[in-house]
């Protein structure tokens, strides 16, 4: 905070003349006068304010998709009572290699990012439509790493690709979730490296496809995943597909 500094004026008109005399003829013969300490802390103060770089958090609040990015979605955070798991940490995986595959697919982050968020996408469909065949559900966890960090968490999440290819099974807070196969997709290029894989799981009888991304812009990870919550809860066969609008508008943010 700055303070005005406090100038002390003589009471006498005549000291106050003799003053304004020696200044004169001080800047007559080329005198500066000295720089106010609080005037030059104010402006190093505003420049530095200026500049100063968003937090990894707040970089992720602005670049994070928005329903005004997409055409007729909605998006929202996930609801509480859905989640998998809450951190990592209360993920456990039958065969350690394929952690990243079971968190990238439980909207955990990948590795150990310095800030993440999470969004998730729906629609656009009409009532009708969702009644008969569901609704996919397009989820995307943006995260933010300290310098290098992000190219090792994708690294890890490829190795895991080419690992689990007959599956894993993971567990977390008394659920289980166990994946028959996962497979590398072809995806659209995007960002400085991105991958994509189709992982199968059987619940209750019924199979389902579900499908996955990672891109990796500079220091942050998108990653995106879909599934048919409605037709897993139901007992009928999906193929949920990745929202090429939410994947093209979440990409087009991240540059």
């Amino acid at each position: 905070m700055n303070r005005a500094n406090r100038v002390n004026r003589p009471a006498s008109a005549a000291l106050a003349a003799l003053s304004l005399l020696s200044l004169t003829a001080l800047t007559a013969c080329g005198g500066d006068s000295e720089p106010d300490p609080a005037t030059d802390k104010s402006k190093t103060s505003a420049s530095a304010s200026a500049t100063k770089a968003p937090s990894p958090a707040e970089r992720l609040a602005a670049t994070i998709v928005t329903k005004t990015d997409t055409d007729g979605f909605q998006v929202e955070e996930p609801a509480d009572e859905f989640v998998f798991a809450k951190s990592a940490d209360e993920v456990t995986v039958d065969k350690p290699a394929c952690a990243p595959l079971a968190h990238a697919m439980n909207q955990l982050p990948l590795g150990t990012p310095e800030a993440d968020l999470t969004r998730v996408a729906s629609g656009p469909t009409d009532a009708p439509t969702q009644l008969t065949r569901g609704i996919t559900y397009t989820y995307v966890t943006l995260a933010s790493y300290a310098p290098g960090k992000a190219q090792s968490a994708f690294a890890d999440v490829r190795k895991a690709v080419d690992a689990c290819g007959d599956g894993f099974t993971a567990k977390a807070n008394g659920n289980e979730s166990p994946y028959d196969s996962v497979t590398a997709e072809k995806v659209t290029p995007a960002g400085d490296e991105s991958l994509g894989y189709t992982s199968t799981m059987t619940f209750r009888g019924v199979q389902h496809v579900l499908h996955g991304e990672v891109v990796r812009s500079g220091d942050v990870l998108a990653v995106y995943f879909s599934a048919d919550g409605m037709a897993i809860a139901n007992g009928r066969p999906s193929d949920a597909r990745l929202s090429p609008t939410v994947v093209k508008a979440q990409n087009a943010k991240l540059g």
